[in-house]
């Protein structure tokens, strides 16, 4: 059984997406409307060269937004100069303090500019889950919700399979820790491989959902592992990503592997946005009062002044059953929602 569903949260501000197979969370896509489009994952721009890195045969280019230039790594027999322009296409979105990376696609004319956005979640949805109705309103609203939280987390249990699992990311790379918990009852060797083999599909799938890259380390159950049993269950664990590259199984049960970047994290897009993000958020939450509480009236959500100010634009396409009020005794990023 393989089934998928996919939500749509389009609250005023910002959109998310996120994609379930078989109950899971496996994809969560987020854009904001204040987001700079040069840097959208697909986008295509010129911009102008502002300076090179003979070390890496890379060049940084202005894209004729805000932020850090971006990186565009120059294949063999490109040549470019300072001021040069060039026509480019994002296939990394920034993430911490580095800009977007870049391919090059050929020579540019005029000034730094944006030719045209990457897809829209809308359209990324429909090439994630082909075919499958797009479910809106409250249910979205609390996917979106329910997906942030597991993104959020630094791991999970699954009882059933004995596992407990932790995937952290620190500046150097990916830390995965799989730990089992023998269940009473069953084979102690069967069960440890039954954890590595659940532990590898769900660091896969989470990997997917804080749409991490990198260099990743996993820490499996026991030692003297079969190193072919255990290439193959990572192979099918992470048959949904392209370019994978696999190392091999060190004798002290460490896999290590690497995964392109291609998204900014979800933490960071979920912690950089600030009282942006939480006037989002009570808009959000006001919304999903109203979808769910078709019988009441008008919902109020009293907020911090600072809050207040953004989030009384964003509820206006809302319609006139939901409204905003500025409380001083409100401290921020804390709101109460009142049915009136």
């Amino acid at each position: 059984m393989n089934e998928v569903e996919v939500f749509l949260d389009e609250t005023p501000g910002e959109v998310r997406g996120v994609v379930a197979r078989n109950g899971q969370y496996e994809h969560l896509l987020i854009q904001r409307d204040d987001d700079t489009p040069q840097d959208r994952l697909g986008a295509r721009s010129i911009g102008r060269v502002v300076s090179l890195d003979p070390a890496f045969r890379a060049a940084f280019v202005d894209l004729g937004a805000k932020g850090p230039p971006g990186f565009l790594p120059l294949a063999k027999g490109v040549t470019l100069r300072d001021g040069d322009r060039v026509e480019v296409e994002v296939t990394a979105e920034r993430r911490e303090r580095k800009g977007a990376t870049l391919r090059h696609i050929g020579v540019g004319e005029g000034a730094p500019r944006l030719l045209s956005p990457g897809p829209d979640v809308r359209s990324l949805m429909m090439s994630l889950a082909p075919g499958v109705d797009i479910q809106t309103g409250a249910v979205a609203i609390q996917a979106g919700q329910e997906a942030v939280d597991e993104a959020m987390s630094p791991g999970a249990i699954f009882a059933a399979f004995g596992l407990d699992l932790s995937v952290q990311r620190t500046r150097a790379l990916i830390a995965v820790d799989i730990d089992y918990a023998h269940i009473a009852g069953q084979d102690a060797r069967k069960g440890r491989a039954r954890a590595n083999r659940e532990g590898l599909r769900q660091t896969a799938r989470l990997l997917r959902l804080k749409s991490w890259g990198g260099l990743v380390a996993i820490d499996l159950v026991g030692t003297g592992l079969d190193a072919g049993q255990i290439t193959e269950a990572a192979k099918t664990a992470f048959a949904g990503d392209a370019d994978v590259a696999f190392g091999p199984l060190s004798r002290f049960g460490l896999l290590q592997l690497s995964l392109p970047w291609r998204r900014t994290p979800v933490e960071e897009r979920l912690n950089a946005a600030g009282v942006q993000a939480r006037a989002i958020e009570i808009v959000r939450q006001l919304r999903l009062s109203a979808l769910q509480n078709t019988r009441s009236p008008r919902f109020i959500a009293r907020c911090a002044p600072e809050e207040a100010a953004l989030a009384v634009d964003l509820v206006q396409p809302l319609g006139p059953r939901v409204a905003v009020l500025a409380d001083p005794s409100v401290a921020p990023g804390r709101w109460l929602i009142e049915e009136t």
